[in-house]
């Protein structure tokens, strides 16, 4: 990314990221520190709502880290990381019962998951390749025209990646909160803080979904100054 006037554009998108980052760290920090009522583990969550679907297949491991918890759709391995695994707070819970509902919408072939997955080499190439075309065909003067069109293009995948990431994101949440009150593993006035985790980390997908079409919007208005 390189400095010229349309990078005004992407203040507003940038701010709402640092508020949405702040977001999920103040709510989860919070709701670490409160026990849920049952005394579940997070781990033992993960398992009895993988187990209540019939996904017994999908194994649950512990990784390093703070908050790298994801589910591996090629290993059938849900991974949560060492602040989530063994803790019986409401936050972490909430975590890894997201992540299960991704290994439920993996199962039953969720056609945005589907879809994303299809595109994760795409967009990486997409991210890591489109500035550095952009700028190498911004000094190239007209013959580089070409390059910022590829570097368009290719970026336009990584904005299709995060957009429907947003779905995906929002769905497993929703199937989380659903499946601890079906399997009866969160008291009433448990469900209500993990869904205030569960939407704080939401907000983070939205803005990095803002912050890439703000960045795509900028490619466009400097390819069209080339012209």
């Amino acid at each position: 990314m390189f400095w010229d006037t349309t990078i005004i554009l992407l203040i507003p998108a940038l701010i709402f990221a640092m508020y949405a980052q702040a977001k999920v760290q103040s709510t989860f920090s919070k709701y670490a520190r409160v026990r849920n009522r049952y005394g579940y583990t997070a781990e033992e969550v993960a398992r009895k709502i993988l187990d209540s679907m019939g996904l017994y297949d999908v194994r649950i491991e512990r990784i390093p880290g703070n908050l790298t918890d994801h589910y591996d759709p090629r290993a059938k391995v849900l991974r949560l990381s060492e602040s989530v695994y063994g803790s019986e707070s409401i936050a972490a819970i909430g975590v890894a019962a997201h992540e299960a509902g991704h290994a439920i919408q993996h199962a039953k072939g969720y056609v945005p998951l589907t879809v994303r997955n299809s595109l994760v080499p795409v967009a990486n190439l997409g991210a890591n390749l489109a500035w550095p075309l952009v700028i190498l065909g911004f000094f190239m003067g007209a013959p580089g025209l070409h390059l910022i069109n590829i570097g368009i293009l290719l970026f336009s995948a990584a904005v299709l990646f995060q957009v429907i990431t947003l779905p995906v994101e929002f769905d497993a949440s929703n199937r989380a909160i659903a499946l601890l009150q079906s399997n009866a593993l969160f008291t009433r006035e448990d469900i209500e803080p993990a869904r205030k985790v569960l939407q704080a980390a939401a907000l983070t997908y939205v803005a990095a979904a803002l912050v890439s079409i703000m960045q795509l919007l900028r490619l466009i208005i400097i390819r069209n100054s080339r012209e």
